[in-house]
């Protein structure tokens, strides 16, 4: 038994650190919130400022987004969903240092009430 637990901490610490510096399609994906004293033309100028990343920002491989719509409600009130594509955590961060994604976030502050963020890395089927 004591062999088998071994086995399974060691296969775990081996899975974490192969997922580190990967390569492949890296999928970050952002969802905000927006204060109530914004206007909508306010957070549509937010919503369109950062789809313009995309093109200005090379480590961009693709950009989708949206404004939340499900009829289940499960929002937790997070209202626009943006998907951004990167070939590496390495393009990740350098996008997140890229001066065009500092300029969108002095944009966005003033009208962000919460940000939620999940990283990962597409697993083939």
């Amino acid at each position: 038994m004591k062999k088998l637990f071994l086995l399974l901490v060691l296969s775990a610490g081996l899975f974490t650190v192969s997922a580190q510096n990967r390569v492949g399609e890296l999928k970050h994906i952002v969802l905000f919130t927006f204060k109530s004293s914004s206007t909508p033309k306010e957070v549509e100028n937010v919503a369109k400022t950062f789809a313009a990343l995309y093109g200005k920002v090379p480590q961009v491989k693709k950009m989708e987004w949206g404004i939340n719509m499900s009829p289940e409600h499960l929002d937790q009130g997070f209202t626009h969903c943006f998907t951004l594509t990167f070939n590496s955590e390495k393009d990740l961060a350098d996008y997140q240092q890229n001066e065009h994604h500092k300029a969108f976030q002095a944009v966005l502050k003033p009208h962000m009430d919460k940000v939620f963020v999940v990283d990962y890395f597409v697993e083939p089927n």
